[in-house]
């Protein structure tokens, strides 16, 4: 963070941890290089390391393949947000717990953001939202204001729900027989 927003570590909600610039160069690749604008995550990569390799994971991925920016073009039906978690407890000497009054389990939130709002959720505390095309610093929390309520609304619906499309699903689609496990892909 360099002292954005008063830290200097990585971590929490803030963009200065998370917007961070990723490059792939793959000499067998015809594509000339480019800038991709489009929301992407860390746990793209595996899945794209394994198109690359011609490799199937065997367990659901919640990433997607960065291979069709790599070779120049574009992937219909991107995702449109970024969405990232970040648990802050303190296991070993509980500060975090002391510092907001909260158990250790509820020291933990979640993030939702695109391009015009930032949503986060916290397990134990009041959410935050920003209000990105007014306020890229993230300055201004407007989740208590009511002319955003509607707003705050529809970005706690999407986290919500890209939350449940993400749960560990990796025994969801097995199923014991008299046979032995059948799994079936999504």
């Amino acid at each position: 963070m360099a002292g954005d927003h008063w830290t200097l570590g990585k971590g929490g909600f803030f963009d200065g941890s998370y917007h961070v610039p990723l490059v792939i160069r793959d000499p067998a690749s015809g594509a000339a290089g480019g800038i991709v604008d489009d929301f992407t995550s860390a746990a793209d990569i595996f899945p794209t390391l394994c198109q690359k390799l011609g490799i199937e994971a065997k367990n659901g991925l919640d990433g997607r393949s960065l291979m069709s920016f790599v070779n120049g073009g574009s992937e219909p039906g991107w995702r449109d947000a970024a969405f990232w978690e970040f648990d802050f407890r303190d296991i070993a000497a509980g500060e975090a717990e002391r510092h907001f009054g909260l158990r250790s389990n509820q020291c933990n939130l979640a993030v939702i953001r695109d391009a015009r709002f930032k949503y986060v959720h916290f397990t134990g505390l009041p959410p935050l939202l920003f209000n990105l095309r007014d306020d890229p610093m993230e300055l201004d929390n407007v989740a208590a204001d009511p002319a955003y309520a509607a707003t705050r609304l529809e970005y706690a619906e999407k986290l919500l729900s890209l939350r449940a499309r993400h749960l560990d699903q990796t025994l969801a689609y097995t199923e014991l027989t008299e046979k032995g496990p059948v799994t079936r892909r999504p």
